[in-house]
C-alpha cells in the first residue's frame, strides 16, 4: 500500500518568525515630502528583488529604533532645503539626525541614496546625501555605496568628494528614464561585496 505523506509539524509555522534572526537582513528607509523620493524608493526596491525582505519603511512611521533591527541599512532622502549646512532634506530625517548620530550602529554597512533636481538646483544637487552619510558614519556604520559623478549634469554638490558621490543620486524630475538603470547598477555594486554578509 502507498506510504502516507509525511506529517507536517503544526508547530513549524509558529516557530518560524517572519524575519529570522539568524538570517542577515537589510532595511530600506526613506522619508519624503513631495512624494518623489517614494517613487525612487519603490524603483530601488524593485531592483533589490529578494536581497531584502518586506517593503521600504518610512522613517516618519517607524522611528529610529527600527534602524537597530537590521544588519545593513539603505537610507534615502531628497534635498529640499537649498544651500543649507543642516536639515537639508526638508523631511522628518532632519528632526531625527542628532538622535541617529548618537545610536550604536557599529559595523553595520549603510548605503545612502538621494533625490534631487540637477537642472533647477544644479549647484546644490543631492546635498542631503552628505548630511545623511555623515550622521550614519557618526553612529558607527561602515559607509558604502559611493558612485562616480560621471553621467550627471549637475554643477556642484556637498555630497561630492574626489569625483564621487557619497551615495547614489537620482534625478526623477529630469532623468526619470535613467532611474531604473541607476538603481540596478547601484544594487549590483552593493551586492558585489560592499554590503558584506547583510545581503
Amino acid at each position: 500500500s502507498p506510504r502516507p505523506p509525511p506529517r507536517l509539524s503544526a508547530a513549524a509555522p509558529a516557530s518560524a518568525p517572519r524575519r529570522s534572526a539568524a538570517r542577515a537582513k537589510v532595511g530600506v528607509f526613506y522619508s519624503t515630502n513631495t512624494g518623489t523620493t517614494k517613487i525612487v524608493t519603490d524603483k530601488l526596491r524593485a531592483a533589490l528583488g529578494d536581497k531584502v525582505e518586506g517593503e521600504p519603511l518610512r522613517i516618519d512611521d517607524v522611528g529610529i529604533d527600527a534602524l537597530k533591527q537590521y544588519d545593513g541599512l539603505i537610507v534615502g532622502a531628497p534635498t529640499l532645503t537649498i544651500d543649507a549646512d543642516e536639515n537639508r532634506s526638508g523631511t522628518f530625517w532632519d528632526k531625527l539626525l542628532p538622535d541617529i548620530a548618537a545610536l550604536d550602529l557599529e559595523g553595520k554597512p549603510c548605503a545612502v541614496f538621494g533625490v534631487g533636481d540637477s537642472v533647477l538646483y544644479s549647484d546644490t544637487f543631492c546635498d542631503a546625501i552628505e548630511e545623511i552619510h555623515r550622521t550614519f558614519a557618526s553612529a558607527g556604520c561602515t559607509m558604502v555605496g559611493a558612485v562616480s559623478t560621471e553621467g550627471y549634469g549637475h554643477m556642484e554638490s556637498k555630497s561630492e568628494v574626489d569625483g564621487q558621490f557619497l551615495g547614489c543620486p537620482f534625478d526623477e524630475d529630469n532623468e526619470s528614464d535613467m532611474t531604473e538603470a541607476r538603481a540596478k547598477a547601484w544594487v549590483d555594486q552593493l551586492a558585489a561585496g560592499e554590503m558584506g554578509d547583510a545581503f
